[in-house]
């Protein structure tokens, strides 16, 4: 790969800001995170692709637009604290902690978990926190959170993380069937809770209590 800082300049300016993306601090993360050290060696060369790769584990990394609304819709300012649930590759924690204060970020699969770790802090991220465990129970010990983002569609919305959310928070998620979501906004305002549909979308199954059950 020649020139990655060119690729992701050109998957900015093709995928993410003629599909309506327009927050510049949104956009100008996806100018910053290195892609390709997320995907597995022989996925190198699709990093930036208009695709989801498989990340191994039955487990992907999503599309970059999918990345990238998801992002926009938290509205980050950039003093949150966020709870990412799903850290699958990592890239996507990677994206937020270019936009709040730090990051929470948990996963079921440990060598997931421990992968995303490796890289990140090669990277040099420091407001990182990794967590293995059940993501639809969220993080209770760091609640509340300014923004939770579910990277993995689920049956419904799971109650621990609204719980969790802030007051003036927004929680990102995915819902529907197995193979086919609305990506869903959830915001808690005077401590009414609010749920607003977006795209279709499709993600690998959240697994967990309040989410799909193993299989």
């Amino acid at each position: 790969m020649e020139n990655p800082e060119s690729l992701r300049k050109e998957m900015v300016d093709t995928q993410l800001i003629p599909r309506g993306i327009k927050d510049e601090r949104v956009l100008n993360a996806f100018r910053k995170v290195p892609r390709h050290e997320f995907v597995p060696d022989d996925h190198y060369y699709a990093a930036y692709d208009d695709c989801a790769l498989p990340i191994g584990q039955g487990q992907t990394i999503s599309q970059p637009y999918m990345v990238a609304i998801m992002t926009e819709l938290l509205k980050l300012k950039g003093d949150e604290r966020v709870l990412e649930v799903g850290t699958g590759s990592g890239y996507q924690a990677a994206i937020l902690a270019e936009l709040c204060r730090k990051v929470f970020s948990i996963e079921r699969i440990a060598f997931l978990s421990e992968r995303a770790e490796n890289i990140l802090k090669k990277l040099g991220y420091s407001n990182i926190e990794f967590l293995v465990g059940d993501g639809t129970e969220g993080h209770a010990k760091e609640a509340p959170y300014g923004g939770i983002v579910v990277t993995a569609g689920c049956p419904e919305i799971p109650r621990p993380l609204v719980d969790q959310l802030a007051e003036g928070g927004r929680l990102v998620v995915p819902v529907g069937e197995t193979f086919l979501q609305t990506l869903t906004i959830v915001t808690k305002e005077k401590g009414k809770i609010k749920a607003e549909g977006s795209i279709g979308c499709v993600f690998v199954p959240l697994v967990g209590k309040y989410g799909w059950k193993q299989g």
